[in-house]
């Protein structure tokens, strides 16, 4: 027999927006109310984080780290476990633009507020520009190249405490350095009374009785990672009177759909987005110093109002750096035995929302992606190519690698001639690898039930019980990195599920 639980308010999911939900509504449980977190993965052992490449993907990401879209033409990369996708991210500390937000023009949606709630997160999570002793080589070289073209390079701040410089932060801080929400608003929202229960997977939820109730499945193991859940294993029904939605872009549109909640609302799943990227590499004469040190350090914005691609300084470890390099066999391999010597720099291209870029669900209703890469996506991404082969030949590069360039090596001799080397014809969706690690949309905030599936403060259109607080509300995308603005809207919907809880 399925095991009963009642509660007041459950939270779906425990990564940027479900701890800062979790934190904000802590002070309820002083008060009487219960508050539940249900975290699909689980808590991972900081004695597995041993950095090795494969077994850390396995470990951390849905899908190895790889979801491919329908089409199979970019890979998707997003969390599983206790804080989500804070758990594999680099802490990039970003307020949101303001001509994005005010673009959104939601009623209510206040710039000035939201940067106060970026700015009470980043404090919270110890947001600082890195030290000068952490900026490696590859960080520095892309701020030479900047400088040298007349480009300014903007230092980000990241969320980290006492960083070693292991330069393993998207395979989990061995180091316990990085600040996400399973080491400052989850832990916080435990001492004060919430409960987190891991391993805990919501397969359906339905309208019951004084507002949601939802099918609950806790696997008991033995699992590969993270520690037994909090609750026997087994099915459970849990009846609770309000209900946060922080799975993501992906779990979140696809548990709506699955549950039949929201056949009324035909933009459910729609306009969602990312940012497309593909890592490039400049070979040096020399050694540098790029795997040790903190691994992204500068973003180069300027051009993303007009040409949609922002670049940034990154290092990747061998083995997605070999995927993400075109073509096979000795050339392949002559760049990889460089890898000592190698640059690199991430292009994001900033993708368009648009109603038939969506998450559907399949016969088993399982999240199907239904993304193509568009002609000015494409357009976005050469562009972006161009430059960062102009950075990187400005920090003196002797070559680069170029997927959308035939052959893909351009020698510094060619630096002249990028327009030519590098064309849109030559990027072919399927043959260059393309990821995304920022999933938006599918569930846009809006004022119409027509094209969108919440009001401004998250509120589910017809379902008063019923909130989403993650990427999945942003009805465009972001154009930089979106943890910090995720917190702050998830923020905003927490105070409105507070004001509910207490009628």
């Amino acid at each position: 027999m399925d095991r009963a639980i009642h509660t007041d308010v459950v939270i779906i999911g425990s990564g940027a927006s479900g701890g800062a939900v979790a934190s904000v509504l802590a002070p309820l449980v002083a008060a009487g109310k219960r508050v539940i977190v249900l975290e699909k993965g689980g808590r991972i052992d900081p004695k597995q984080l041993t950095g090795a490449e494969l077994e850390s993907a396995a470990l951390h990401y849905a899908f190895g780290g790889a979801h491919p879209t329908e089409d199979s033409t970019v890979t998707l990369a997003y969390a599983e476990g206790l804080g989500g996708s804070t758990l594999v991210y680099t802490g990039t500390s970003m307020t949101p633009p303001e001509r994005v937000i005010t673009g959104w023009k939601l009623p209510g949606l206040d710039y000035d507020d939201l940067v106060k709630r970026t700015e009470k997160y980043a404090a919270q999570n110890g947001a600082t520009f890195i030290e000068e002793s952490l900026i490696n080589e590859n960080n520095q070289l892309f701020k030479k190249g900047c400088e040298k073209l007349g480009y300014h390079a903007r230092q980000f701040p990241i969320n980290i405490r006492g960083c070693k410089g292991s330069s393993l932060c998207n395979l989990g801080c061995p180091n316990g350095a990085k600040q996400g929400t399973a080491q400052v608003q989850i832990p916080a929202a435990m001492k004060q009374g919430v409960e987190v229960v891991t391993h805990a997977e919501v397969t359906a939820l339905r309208t019951g009785g004084r507002g949601g109730i939802l099918d609950v499945v806790v696997d008991g193991g033995p699992h590969t990672h993270g520690s037994v859940s909090d609750w026997p294993a087994g099915k459970y029904v849990v009846h609770a009177h309000t209900v946060v939605m922080a799975a993501g872009a992906i779990y979140t549109p696809t548990l709506l759909m699955r549950s039949g909640l929201v056949a009324d609302l035909p933009a459910i799943g729609r306009f969602w987005t990312c940012h497309p990227a593909h890592i490039l590499a400049g070979e040096h004469d020399k050694p540098i110093t790029n795997f040790v040190g903190f691994p992204k350090s500068y973003v180069w914005e300027e051009r993303v109002e007009t040409e949609r691609y922002v670049l940034e300084s990154c290092m990747y470890m061998p083995f997605i750096t070999a995927k993400n390099l075109t073509g096979f066999g000795p050339d392949h391999e002559r760049l990889m035995a460089a890898y000592d010597r190698l640059q690199m720099i991430l292009v994001l291209a900033c993708d368009d929302a648009l109603p038939d870029q969506r998450v559907t669900i399949d016969q088993d209703g399982k999240p199907v992606i239904q993304y193509k890469l568009m002609p000015k996506t494409i357009e976005a991404m050469v562009r972006g190519t161009r430059a960062a082969a102009e950075i990187f030949f400005a920090a003196g590069a002797s070559a680069v690698h170029a997927p959308s360039a035939r052959p893909t090596l351009i020698e510094r001799t060619e630096n002249a001639d990028l327009n030519t080397r590098i064309r849109t014809e030559l990027f072919k969706p399927g043959t260059i690898s393309v990821s995304a690690a920022h999933l938006m949309g599918g569930c846009r905030m809006g004022v119409s039930k027509a094209d969108s599936v919440t009001t401004p403060l998250g509120q589910v259109h017809g379902h008063d019980w019923l909130y989403v607080a993650d990427a999945s509300l942003f009805p465009t995308a972001l154009e930089i990195n979106p943890y910090l603005t995720i917190m702050a809207l998830a923020d905003r919907v927490a105070e409105a599920v507070a004001d509910r809880e207490g009628q």
